[in-house]
């Protein structure tokens, strides 16, 4: 083995590095999917913060508090799935603290609570807007019939269900990728501990 800047150390080449201790693949495994299942997390945040942001106008408006600029944006009333979805929020933190700990119970449980609080809204959400969507993507423009004169919703000259489709596609995603890497860490610890207790 080489020292930085000097000589060989005699009788090796360098090549005895077998020997060594090495990160066993299980622990690789869970560093990894913790640190992929915390940007996950992150993102779940992030789309959080976008969606209070939307309801923003309806909480104001069960507090009787009054925001001109805020009434002038004719944000239109949220439908219940939406505040079910922002209590998947709560599962985040049984997430993190599951990563922490290596808690396989409590991963488990992250992965149904995120299910049933965050999947499950989104798919009423896809069914709920899915006939103006296709009724949008439909259109036939060419026609006598004009755009406005449908039934298709829109909001600020943007077709609703298309936005909320766009928001409810990125949110399956990042709610699929935290229940993948919180599964391959529910299989790392159980693969550990089977190991510990050949030993």
């Amino acid at each position: 083995m080489a020292s930085r800047g000097g000589p060989m150390v005699t009788g090796t080449d360098g090549a005895d590095f077998q020997h060594r201790q090495r990160v066993s693949a299980i622990y690789q495994i869970s560093a990894i999917n913790k640190s992929r299942l915390k940007y996950c997390i992150f993102f779940h945040y992030l789309l959080f913060f976008a969606m209070l942001a939307k309801l923003c106008s309806d909480i104001l408006d069960r507090l009787d508090i009054f925001i001109l600029e805020i009434e002038e944006l004719q944000v239109p009333d949220p439908l219940w799935w939406e505040y079910i979805w922002c209590l998947s929020i709560v599962t985040s933190f049984i997430g993190l603290s599951a990563a922490k700990g290596n808690r396989i119970r409590d991963m488990q449980k992250y992965i149904i609570a995120l299910t049933v609080f965050g999947i499950l809204p989104f798919i009423y959400g896809l069914a709920y807007y899915m006939s103006d969507v296709v009724d949008y993507l439909t259109f036939d423009s060419d026609g006598d019939v004009d755009i406005e004169d449908t039934d298709i919703f829109f909001w600020q000259g943007l077709p609703y269900g298309l936005l909320w489709y766009a928001f409810i596609l990125v949110g399956m995603q990042i709610h699929g990728f935290s229940i993948y890497f919180a599964w391959n860490l529910i299989k790392a610890w159980q693969s550990r501990s089977a190991a510990r207790k050949v030993q």
